[in-house]
């Protein structure tokens, strides 16, 4: 029978897939390279023609994972045109969603202490996942009057921590931080009463 890796034909993929199966049961630091071999049916020897340890395994978990959380973002930033408010709200809720979907790549790419600046391309793509975020912020922003709006990259870095905030506290099951709401429901009503400070909403909807 053949090693289940070389089946697929793409063995640096297959490492890919062991490792986000491992990550989010062990944790980032909790396995080891011959653990991912192991996973994916190879030997440890055929990891190293791939990559040279384990952080560079987990950095290529987490460029994986930015690719799919820009395209998550762009498609709810696309959904809620053409009204600036709806994208804006959409492309906060997406955060959560890709953390609740995707918990392997989200722990490579935000739990993991791989920067994103170890690669260019991890960089790049990090880039433009934030931008994605921050082209929103700008346009929302744009309706606030001139001397009250705060720069759109500070706009969409209070929402972003807002956003991961959330997921780390409520949406991870982090012991000893229950929440009696919903994750969504604390991400939505403080996005609301966020933009309402900026007068962007109804203080009265």
């Amino acid at each position: 029978m053949r090693k289940r890796g070389y089946h697929h034909g793409n063995l640096r993929q297959a490492l890919v897939e062991a490792a986000l199966q491992l990550i989010e049961v062990k944790g980032p630091t909790g396995f080891t390279l011959s653990e991912a071999a192991k996973q994916a049916g190879v030997t440890p020897a055929a990891v190293y023609r791939h990559f040279e340890g384990r952080e560079d395994l987990i950095a290529e978990a987490a460029r994986q994972g930015y690719e799919i959380f820009a395209d998550v973002m762009q498609y709810a930033y696309d959904k809620g045109q053409p009204s600036d408010l709806a994208a804006f709200e959409a492309t906060g809720r997406a955060y959560l969603a890709f953390a609740r979907k995707y918990p392997g790549h989200y722990i490579a790419m935000f739990e993991s202490g791989i920067s994103v600046n170890r690669t260019p391309e991890l960089a790049a793509v990090a880039s433009r996942a934030r931008g994605v975020l921050e082209k929103s912020a700008e346009e929302l922003s744009a309706h606030i009057p001139a001397d009250k709006r705060p720069p759109a990259a500070m706009f969409s870095a209070h929402i972003w921590a807002l956003s991961h905030g959330v997921v780390e506290l409520f949406a991870r099951n982090s012991p000893g931080t229950q929440s009696p709401f919903q994750p969504e429901e604390l991400l939505e009503t403080g996005i609301g009463i966020y933009l309402r400070g900026l007068g962007l909403i109804d203080p009265d909807s």
